[in-house]
């Protein structure tokens, strides 16, 4: 078995044969949640692959919502990236510093929501790439702007409305990213919310179990689609992922693209937004 659509990652050998390609790109997505301490742009300035420009998913968001990294209105997409120097005609590779437990794999969704479909996840991040002893520098790009042309497409995004309405009408099958623990309400959200649980229906698939705990890498295409097969997920029928804030439901949305599903989306607000509503209906258990 193999990947349906395996362009949607590169592997370490090939973005270092290409790295200096004249249309490639590199952007380094890595973001920690704020109780970690840890500060992903100065680790970026410390070493990142060569070229590599810092993608901020907290800066690159909708500065008017309340809500953590939310998508961001088209024209502020394409100012932000057009100044890192990422556009048309550019094969943009992404990748973060712990191999599919950040950003990366966000960024990616961010890129193909706004319609740019070249767009690759370097796969096992930069733990693989450093291992493999390869270079990392700690200066500065300089990017030259880049005309990018944002066109939304809605078909991959999920509001609250449409997954509260999505309970009765079970369009979409809803896999809950987080670990298995938080899903059944059993466990505090590393960013507190009112409630804890799921949304009622939604299935876990936590994206930890769809990456090799050694390698940092996806697992292989049987494996992986072994996964969802073991909570009844059909790759033909819709599906919107989500998870604690957006960020790991992009994880598996990706997952499952490798896998060839074509319609799959991306509940923005995740369990922030469900979490904290007084009106949402919360399950509980497994």
């Amino acid at each position: 078995m193999t990947y349906a659509n395996p362009d949607a990652l590169v592997s370490t050998d090939w973005l270092a044969s290409h790295l200096t390609a004249p249309d490639v790109r590199v952007v380094d997505a890595t973001w920690f949640m704020p109780s970690l301490g840890r500060n992903a742009r100065e680790e970026y300035d410390a070493e990142h692959i060569p070229g590599a420009v810092f993608f901020d998913i907290d800066e690159i968001a909708d500065s008017n919502s309340p809500l953590p990294h939310m998508l961001p209105p088209p024209e502020k997409f394409s100012s932000k990236v057009r100044k890192l120097g990422l556009g048309n005609g550019n094969k943009v590779v992404v990748y973060d510093a712990t191999g599919f437990t950040s950003a990366a794999a966000r960024v990616w969704w961010m890129f193909r929501t706004f319609g740019h479909k070249d767009i690759s996840v370097l796969d096992g991040g930069l733990p693989k790439w450093r291992a493999e002893g390869r270079p990392v520098e700690d200066l500065p790009p300089v990017p030259r702007d880049r005309h990018f042309n944002a066109r939304y497409n809605h078909l991959l995004v999920r509001n609250l409305e449409n997954i509260r309405a999505n309970i009765t009408a079970g369009r979409d099958q809803v896999i809950d990213a987080r670990a298995a623990a938080r899903f059944k309400g059993e466990a505090p959200e590393p960013r507190p919310t009112k409630f804890q649980g799921h949304i009622p229906g939604s299935v876990n698939v936590p994206f930890a179990d769809l990456i090799d705990e050694e390698s940092r890498c996806m697992l292989p295409p049987a494996r992986l689609r072994a996964r969802f097969d073991a909570v009844g997920i059909d790759p033909k029928r819709p599906i919107a992922t989500t998870c604690g804030s957006g960020v790991t439901a992009c994880t598996v949305a990706l997952a499952l693209h490798l896998l060839g599903a074509q319609n799959v989306a991306v509940y923005d607000g995740s369990w922030a937004e469900w979490g904290n509503a007084d009106d949402t209906p919360i399950g509980k258990g497994g």
